[in-house]
């Protein structure tokens, strides 16, 4: 009879021990080697505006970068708009010009293209940033979706 009292008070014990330890173990932070993918980095702008289709974030890239995606028509000015590769200081790697692959003059999505060629040698965490095409020059016009990517 001792042993299936010490049973049941060993099982509500675990139960009760269970009960207390889940909620913190459940909201863990993710071990150092789980492989999670960022997100792109949206400046005054959103998926809504635009959405890249390659890179992925985090992907490993050459010397020479192929974008593509759908920016909505205002995004564009003269069916383009400025697209450049930076080091994880911030110097300039690469720079070109997205183009439109479809009338631009509208506020729907619009699909583009880009190729970059990096002009320094690099090896190492990079970004890829896609810049909403200001004429006006005014820095609350400005907008920007970064996407990190490794360059090897």
């Amino acid at each position: 009879m001792k042993k299936y009292i010490f049973a049941f008070l060993l099982l509500v014990l675990l139960g009760v021990g269970a009960y207390f330890l889940y909620p913190l173990l459940a909201h863990a932070p993710a071990s150092a080697t789980s492989t999670q993918t960022s997100a792109p980095t949206y400046v005054r702008a959103s998926a809504n505006d635009i959405a890249i289709a390659s890179p992925k974030p985090d992907e490993t890239l050459g010397s020479i970068v192929d974008v593509s995606g759908r920016a909505r028509g205002t995004w564009y000015f003269e069916a383009s708009f400025p697209v450049e590769v930076v080091d994880d200081k911030g110097a300039v790697l690469g720079q070109g010009i997205a183009t439109a692959q479809d009338e631009w003059m509208t506020e729907e999505f619009v699909p583009f293209t880009a190729t970059i060629t990096l002009t320094t040698p690099y090896t190492g965490p990079a970004t890829l940033i896609l810049k909403k095409d200001n004429p006006s020059g005014e820095s609350s016009r400005d907008a920007s979706v970064s996407i990190p990517v490794l360059i090897q």
